[in-house]
């Protein structure tokens, strides 16, 4: 099969054959349709956030699954799916409190190259290719954990399952799961990418009154207003916190997120935030990056700061209720693919996604014939 490949860091991913083994004992083999390109791809490629080489990265993907290992029970052949980065083992303290998330088996092991037990199901010229977040989405195919296949109705267009499979997900949750946005509140995004335009969306869902949207780029902030924000802003002077004090008579946002990764931009959301407000950090900055607040007003003024992964999610349960609001026409995560790009295309999209010339780029990897649509079937749209 196809497949982008990173032998290096800070080089070219180089798209080219790769073997792919059976799926074992546990495991499912899935026909990719469509892969997001996410910075989580690009931290790796940089070498921000290490991982065994050679690997075939990518970790946002649906497709249709065409083979299941012994033992396999909740999945078979046929099934459409979104591919969950993190499959909860159900047994840790963690998952038995719920917070699936946080698997303590899974989440240690997401960076180690291997399916969950250390297999490899990747080779090129007889060498082990590693697997990336247990996913390796820049691919034709990929075998993966049955944990990690999130079953989905079949009407839902893949291209944009593929990105409930991490940014929406992330987005969304984060507004919902984690800070439990309430109707009437404020909110302020920081960053207008595909996470960002998800939690605006969140927020929208929830009934926030002012989402102020915060982005550098004319086209983000434009999409932010058409999928929900009351106002966007560049905040090239710090317009922001004026902006947030006039729509709260002083106060203070209720809700701040930052959906980047860069650990300058909490600061700036702690600011905007009123008393007793909550910030949730969402963008995953480098290795080693600090986020310095300070530590007077973080007492006197009750602020909670908080971080979310994977938009704290349940992924069996949340992903396919965020694509039933999605075909139901309360969700607009169709606007969110800018662009769809062939595999042929990845450092392209990466550049695209680094330069923020796209809100989130789509690989299409669906058969020859199959076309990947975004768009929902005109009869499920609700008025």
């Amino acid at each position: 099969m196809r497949a982008a490949v990173l032998h290096a860091y800070n080089e070219p991913l180089s798209v080219e054959d790769v073997a792919l083994a059976p799926p074992g004992t546990g495991e499912v083999s899935v026909r990719l349709h469509a892969s997001g390109v996410c910075h989580s791809d690009w931290n790796t490629a940089s070498g921000a956030t290490p991982s065994p080489l050679p690997a075939v990265l990518g970790h946002e993907g649906a497709g249709v699954v065409e083979e299941v290992g012994e033992g396999v029970t909740s999945i078979a052949a046929g099934d459409h799916v979104v591919l969950s980065w993190l499959p909860s083992c159900g047994r840790c303290f963690f998952c038995r409190s719920g917070r699936v998330n946080l698997c303590s088996v899974a989440m240690p092991a997401m960076l180690d190259g291997a399916l969950p037990g250390g297999a490899i199901r990747l080779s090129r010229r007889g060498a082990p290719v590693h697997h990336y977040s247990f996913l390796s989405t820049f691919a034709e195919r990929a075998v993966v954990p049955e944990a990690s296949c999130v079953p989905i109705r079949r009407d839902a267009p893949l291209a944009v399952a593929a990105l409930v499979g991490c940014a929406v997900m992330t987005g969304i949750g984060a507004a919902i799961n984690r800070a439990r946005v309430t109707p009437g509140s404020t909110a302020v995004v920081f960053g207008a990418g595909g996470v960002g335009l998800s939690v605006v969306q969140g927020c929208r869902l929830a009934g926030a009154l002012h989402i102020v949207a915060v982005d550098p780029l004319p086209f983000k902030r434009e999409l932010a207003l058409e999928l929900g924000a009351t106002h966007a802003i560049e905040d090239g002077a710090g317009e922001t916190l004026g902006l947030v004090r006039e729509l709260t008579d002083g106060r203070g946002a209720d809700y701040a997120f930052v959906a980047a990764g860069v650990p300058a931009l909490v600061r700036r959301a702690f600011d905007a935030l009123r008393l007793g407000g909550t910030l949730v950090c969402i963008g995953l900055p480098a290795e080693g990056t600090e986020v310095v607040l300070p530590g007077p007003e973080l007492v006197r003024q009750e602020k909670i700061v908080t971080g979310t992964l994977y938009g704290s999610c349940r992924p069996h349960t949340d992903m396919p209720l965020v694509l039933d609001l999605f075909m139901e026409g309360r969700l607009e995560l169709d606007r969110l693919v800018t662009r769809t790009y062939g595999l042929e295309e990845i450092n392209e999209a990466l550049a695209d996604m680094t330069a923020g010339s796209v809100a989130r780029g789509v690989i299409d990897l669906a058969p020859p014939g199959v076309d990947l649509s975004t768009r929902r079937p005109r009869a499920q749209v609700t008025a």
